[in-house]
């Protein structure tokens, strides 16, 4: 077999094999280096022509057409022939046809396999990109485990292998406060997918609601059977989250089955979440009885609707302070369960 046989062998193996293990089809990367063979051409022997490159893939071959058209007189040699030299190649040739000539441009090999070294190199890094874009298309808003490969001790960003790739767990997205370890294994919420070709390719969180609510999705059975339902969930990552259940079921108690025997569910939960506190809070489709819940632990005396998604509420002057929490934190986490502005005030 001879060498050239050889070396357009080994190519098609590796697209053939850059498919299979990179997931990059073949014909995508086809047409990049078809691309570039053409780009290559018109920087060494003039941009304006026509030029059409061919792979043959029964022979091995790549060729190089030059795209004229036929005319009476010639006035741009680069993509006009003329009737008499276009009949000499052809005899049904006529004027206004587009022709195609089959050149071998001195030094082209040379240039394709650079060019084409090039592009594949660039092409396995957008393919792979793509691929990858792909599979935590399909993971977005759901949780997933990684494996902490690298911390960076400067800015506190954490590198995860998430088994598509790696991916970067920025600062501002961790549970503020909690540290990591290489080789930890821990659970991300997969935000969002940069379809973009530059940037972050996936953003990922510890601080997102999202994590919560998927993390009761995953360790109680109810909720993942749809017995239990989460009507909606607020959080202030490190510190305390509220989730409102509520049971399709009268004969299963959605708090409970969150709960657990002796708090095992919730309490995987917390463990997850560095100790950040649960509320769980009973839904109600009655706002007055929702507003009323989700001020836990406080006792409210009274809720009284005062406007669209607007209410006032009256406790206790000793439960004043709990209702509305250090910083306001409890009162902020049940306006945004509810959907409600809550104005607390003391009896």
């Amino acid at each position: 077999m001879s060498t050239k046989k050889s070396s357009k062998e080994s190519f098609l193996n590796a697209l053939d094999l850059l498919e299979k293990e990179k997931g990059i089809p073949k014909a995508y990367m086809m047409e990049k280096i078809e691309a570039a063979l053409v780009s290559a051409y018109h920087k060494e022997y003039g941009a304006n022509a026509n030029v059409r490159i061919a792979f043959d893939l029964e022979k091995d071959d790549v060729r190089v057409f030059q795209q004229k058209t036929v005319v009476e007189t010639v006035t741009d040699p680069e993509n006009e022939i003329s009737l008499e030299d276009a009949k000499a190649l052809n005899k049904r040739h006529t004027l206004g046809k587009l022709i195609e000539i089959k050149v071998k441009p001195e030094n082209f090999r040379r240039l394709s396999a650079a060019a084409a070294k090039s592009v594949i190199i660039q092409s396995i890094r957008e393919g792979e990109r793509r691929v990858m874009q792909e599979a935590y298309e399909s993971q977005r808003e759901e949780i997933i485990t990684a494996t902490v490969s690298k911390i960076d001790p400067v800015n506190g960003n954490v590198v995860l292998d998430t088994g598509t790739g790696r991916a970067v767990l920025l600062k501002n997205e961790q549970i503020p406060g909690e540290t990591f370890l290489v080789d930890d294994r821990i659970k991300v919420f997969v935000m969002e997918v940069n379809k973009e070709a530059h940037g972050p390719l996936v953003t990922l969180s510890r601080s997102h609601s999202g994590l919560v609510r998927r993390l009761f999705e995953l360790e109680i059975p109810e909720i993942t059977d749809g017995v239990v339902m989460i009507k909606s969930v607020s959080r202030e990552a490190g510190v305390r989250s509220k989730v409102a259940v509520y049971s399709r079921d009268e004969n299963v108690d959605p708090i409970g089955a969150c709960i657990g025997n002796r708090g095992m569910r919730i309490g995987g939960i917390v463990d997850e979440l560095r100790g950040e506190k649960i509320d769980i809070i009973p839904y109600s489709e009655t706002p007055e009885e929702f507003i009323a819940a989700a001020l836990a632990p406080a006792r409210v005396l009274s809720v009284e609707i005062t406007g669209e998604r607007t209410c006032r509420v009256l406790v206790e002057p000793d439960q004043l302070s709990l209702a509305i929490g250090r910083e306001g934190l409890n009162a902020r986490l049940a306006a945004r369960l509810t959907g409600y502005k809550i104005d607390i005030k003391a009896e």
